[in-house]
């Protein structure tokens, strides 16, 4: 395989960093575009130490500040320094909302059919159904969620599926792309002492991702995948989203965990499940299988 431009032909303007520098210019970036964000939420009291949310409100703050200078960095350098069009990171074409809306509802149903999945395999135990409902407080603070986690979760994708998986495939292959853009994300969501199936389907969430964007030619509708798998895993079970707890009350069903850490995830949530891993590794499979040759980005000249 050979260097090419994965969403758009059109060439950049400016400088693209060389390869093999691209996920350590993303850490710099990203590190240091959100360090500031992180230290604001801690002084405010928002965050904790470890930089977990203290409550509902700082949940909201923390998906919105740190991401959201993130994005901003990277737009910057997009913008300055590269020169290229928003196109190349995969934000061009048509139907961008109805894009993002599907990949949204897709988002829902994959993250319930892993619970369900950990469900049947006597996982968790049921508890109260729709408590959130009896609330209007409540019910608001996951509207805010909602859009909270749709910025947090486009800012991801448009940093890794976007922008460093088009620069990495502009300077080697889509290839080594796709494992350093997964490499780089897995390492940024890791924990010490994270247990090995956690970093594993981190991995694997970002390859799925990728195989996505690549297939389709934009990353709408991974960002909309994205923000309804987290949103939903958030408020909808009272289960931690990587790790992290929403604090709201359940808006679908209250489940507690009965089985080993390995079937439920333990307090990563879901996404350390093995029921994730086999999910998410079927759902490549599929993707590959179902779009063979729908985007053939090897044709597209760098």
């Amino acid at each position: 395989m050979k260097p090419v431009s994965i969403f758009s032909t059109a060439p950049a303007k400016g400088w693209i960093v060389w390869g093999l520098a691209a996920p350590v210019l993303s850490l710099v970036l990203i590190v240091g575009a959100s360090l500031p964000g992180d230290l604001v939420l801690e002084d405010l009291g928002l965050v904790d130490a470890r930089g977990h949310p203290v409550s509902t409100d700082g949940l909201a703050a923390m998906l919105l500040l740190p991401f959201g200078l993130m994005g901003l960095a990277v737009l910057a350098w997009i913008h300055l320094v590269e020169r290229r069009g928003l196109d190349t990171v995969g934000l061009g074409g048509t139907g961008k909302a109805s894009k993002f809306a599907i990949g949204h509802a897709v988002g829902l149903l994959t993250i319930s059919a892993i619970v369900a999945g950990i469900w049947a395999c006597d996982g968790y135990e049921v508890g109260a159904w729709a408590k959130a409902l009896s609330s209007g407080g409540v019910m608001a603070s996951i509207g805010i969620l909602l859009v909270c986690f749709a910025v947090q979760s486009s800012v991801e994708e448009f940093v890794f599926r976007g922008w460093l998986l088009s620069a990495i495939a502009r300077r080697l292959n889509v290839a080594l792309a796709v494992v350093l853009t997964s490499a780089v994300f897995s390492l940024l969501h890791y924990g010490p002492g994270q247990f090995w199936l956690v970093t594993l389907n981190v991995f694997l969430f970002s390859v799925f991702a990728c195989a996505w964007a690549l297939k389709v030619g934009s990353i709408w509708g991974v960002m909309g995948w994205h923000s309804g798998w987290n949103w939903l895993l958030a408020v909808g079970f009272e289960l931690p989203v990587t790790g992290l707890d929403a604090g709201v009350p359940a808006l679908l069903v209250e489940l507690n965990h009965l089985g080993p850490d390995v079937l439920t995830g333990g307090a990563q949530g879901p996404e350390g499940s093995v029921v994730c891993t086999f999910f998410l590794a079927g759902a490549i499979g599929w993707l590959m299988w179902r779009f063979r040759g729908h985007h053939d980005v090897s044709a597209a000249p760098a």
